[in-house]
């Protein structure tokens, strides 16, 4: 899963290390999708008590997400897959929908997010419906859910090889 997203294999490298190497990845790509989409970004946070508090890019970053990760348990469902079972996400009862949808979180849930501030703001429309419109068509026409179909049998015949 994380060769997946980091593009290379770090056999001997403990989970610990592999997710700090993700947490600077997915720093880095916040800060550089923000600037092609001009929008000011102060980091992720989230108050779950309080949403309307939160700025707009992380409330994008919310929707878009919610919307990636319904997908992926689409994707999940029909391979038949355990959504429980995940590799890198664990405490959750959809932890492998979880790992599936990170696989986009650069390519679909970032960049919807942080083009959605952008087009709310300069046509003065909703942020959650413009979010979640130009995810679902992002999510349409890239044919995401066929791809992590296709991504989740690759990671699962991995599995059955090193058994």
């Amino acid at each position: 899963m994380y060769a997946t997203r980091l593009g290379e294999v770090f056999p001997s490298a403990p989970i610990e290390v592999l997710r700090g190497m993700e947490g600077v990845r997915v720093k880095r790509v916040y800060k550089e999708v923000a600037a092609q989409f001009g929008v000011t970004w102060r980091g992720r946070h989230y108050d779950r008590a309080h949403p309307a508090s939160n700025d707009d890019p992380n409330m994008a970053l919310n929707h878009a997400a919610v919307a990636v990760q319904a997908a992926a348990m689409v994707a999940v469902s029909i391979v038949g897959a355990i959504p429980q079972l995940g590799f890198i996400h664990e405490d959750s009862g959809i932890s492998f929908c979880l790992d599936v949808a990170d696989l986009y979180r650069e390519e679909v849930t970032v960049t919807c997010a942080f083009a959605a501030v952008r087009m709310a703001r300069e046509r003065g429309e909703q942020l959650e419906r413009v979010t979640r419109r130009l995810t679902g068509e992002v999510l349409r026409k890239k044919k995401v859910v066929s791809d992590m179909i296709d991504k989740i049998k690759v990671v699962l015949r991995e599995g059955e090889d090193e058994q």
